[in-house]
């Protein structure tokens, strides 16, 4: 999941940090976000990896984030990302040999 983050993120994300923290750490508990952090220079967005087999996983967080519900999140979006390469691989392709 993508995030777009408002102008001045940086000067109001600590009023709702640890709530935002305390829901992105349950959600890897459960096996769902797999990492999650802000972009910077500049800082003006976020990602967030989501493990899952439906996009209601990541719309659900989304919703539930102090960060969107206060407006630090201007805007955000899910995109499916097929990984092809890596122990974690999606869907591994291995050249033939």
């Amino acid at each position: 999941m993508i995030y777009d983050c408002a102008p001045d993120y940086l000067t109001r994300r600590a009023e709702f940090r640890a709530e935002h923290l305390k829901l992105a750490w349950e959600a890897h508990a459960r096996g769902e976000l797999v990492l999650a952090g802000a972009m910077d220079d500049p800082l003006d967005g976020a990602l967030l990896l989501f493990q899952c087999d439906s996009p209601a996983i990541p719309e659900a967080f989304a919703k539930a984030d102090p960060y969107v519900r206060n407006g630090l999140i201007t805007k955000w979006r899910i995109r499916t990302w097929h990984t092809v390469v890596g122990t974690d691989a999606t869907q591994p392709i291995r050249p033939a040999t």
